[in-house]
């Protein structure tokens, strides 16, 4: 089962006198991602190398450093670690000693590493997204239910009778939902399952 970050981390350690500080953060695309990684990088230090995975899209940069020592090792580590939906920016300030290619991909990727292993980790849930129809007087008891059935609210729309909600919750759950939805709704309501 793949994870994702809780929360932000982040790790530093010093390398043969290069501080290497390596920032890690849970996104959900490659907007997101690409967005952490200009906010988070730093203009005055020697390299700003980051890799991000979402999926089976991925994404990673060597930002000057020599071919393949930077993001693909960056990358590995986050692959090694059974992760996902997250980007991670490594930026290295030189201290004047050459580290070699070998010595540059075990440094990035040992960094991402342990940031990665220090972190707080959460199992990642695929959810499916769905839509329903309720009337006013149902909307509260749907509602109140969401939680224990893990489904998160993305949107409502109001009109005239009550509300469409637009719903991701794990697909296990599915079943359940639709059960309690045609409770509510003494069986006038149906779950539509996003494409």
């Amino acid at each position: 089962m793949p994870f994702t970050l809780a929360s932000p981390c982040e790790y530093q350690e010093i390398i043969r006198k290069s501080r290497f500080l390596t920032h890690a953060v849970q996104v959900d695309t490659p907007e997101q991602a690409l967005a952490f990684i200009q906010r988070i990088s730093d203009p005055s230090a020697s390299h700003n190398c980051w890799a991000w995975k979402i999926g089976n899209l991925y994404r990673f940069s060597d930002d000057g450093e020599p071919g393949g020592t930077a993001g693909r090792p960056m990358l590995t580590a986050i692959e090694g670690q059974d992760c996902d939906r997250l980007v991670v920016v490594t930026t290295r300030w030189f201290g004047g000693i050459q580290l070699g290619t070998g010595g540059l991909a075990r440094a990035y990727g040992g960094s991402v590493a342990k940031c990665l292993q220090a972190s707080v980790l959460q199992p990642l849930v695929t959810r499916v997204h769905c839509s329903c129809h309720c009337r006013f007087n149902e909307l509260p008891i749907l509602k109140s239910r969401l939680q224990e059935l893990e489904a998160l609210l993305e949107a409502e729309h109001f009109d005239a009778e009550g509300a469409t909600l637009e719903l991701a919750l794990p697909g296990e759950k599915l079943q359940d939902l639709q059960v309690l939805l045609s409770d509510i709704s003494r069986g006038r309501s149906r779950l539509q399952v996003a494409e």
